[in-house]
């Protein structure tokens, strides 16, 4: 038998990979982080509630038209990706202000914003992911201005088709960050995740938090609020994909 090597352990995930292959396999973690890094919890059972919603959206976007790295759920928290070169960008995308761009501008939580606002951090953990303009991405090397300009439009094509999901199942996307990787043929892949845990998702009657806000102002037990996102996914789409 193959031995896997581990790539890669983060706050979230770990990735493994076996000799010869292009595909690796993702492991959820049950730990929850903010504050980047410097809150954190080991929650029993989040892995497997993060990697199901995560496989969810990642089918619903492949039949929309979006690829990703993602191949297929292998377990409930485990899954095979297609390995890529990422870019080391968190691309945020927001509808509506909340958190750090409430605070950084002084509008006031929960205004719905005319446009989708598009923002770039520098992912390093060092420097604790600072916020970059596009300026910066081309200093440091990170894209040229033919791909940053793919990968805008990536992710407000990602943005509209989430936001058509999550209507479906009555959530408010309020704001989320993606990551791009690149395949050896240079093509352009949405990668990592898509969850709670990178998305704010309000449910539309109440307001009422959907996402990992819930742990990182200390409002309750994000469980059942993961539970429910998965949940309300599961009775929706599990006859689409």
């Amino acid at each position: 038998m193959e031995t896997e090597e581990l790539l890669y352990e983060g706050k979230a995930k770990k990735l493994f990979k076996k000799p010869n292959s292009s595909e690796l396999r993702v492991e959820y973690l049950d730990q929850a982080t903010a504050l980047n890094g410097k809150k954190k919890d080991e929650i029993k059972g989040k892995g497997a509630l993060n990697n199901q919603i995560t496989s969810y959206l990642f089918q619903l976007l492949a039949e929309k038209g979006i690829q990703s790295h993602f191949i297929k759920k292998i377990s409930k928290h485990e899954q095979l990706i297609e390995m890529v070169e990422m870019i080391p960008l968190e691309v945020v995308v927001r509808n509506v202000a909340a958190g750090s761009f409430s605070k950084r501008l002084g509008i006031n939580e929960g205004t719905s914003l005319p446009e989708p606002i598009i923002e770039y951090y520098y992912k390093d953990d060092a420097l604790d992911d600072p916020f970059i303009n596009q300026d910066h991405i081309y200093y440091l090397g990170l894209a040229t201005v033919d791909e940053l300009e793919e990968i805008r439009m990536l992710a407000l094509s990602v943005n509209e088709a989430l936001q058509d999901i999550f209507e479906k199942i009555n959530i408010r996307l309020v704001d989320f960050k993606i990551e791009i990787g690149k395949t050896e043929q240079g093509k352009m892949l949405l990668a990592d995740e898509i969850s709670p845990d990178t998305c704010r998702l309000w449910d539309s009657l109440t307001n009422a938090h959907l996402d990992k806000d819930i742990y990182r102002r200390d409002l309750g037990d994000i469980l059942p609020v993961y539970q429910e996102v998965f949940n309300r996914l599961e009775k929706e789409f599990t006859s689409c994909i």
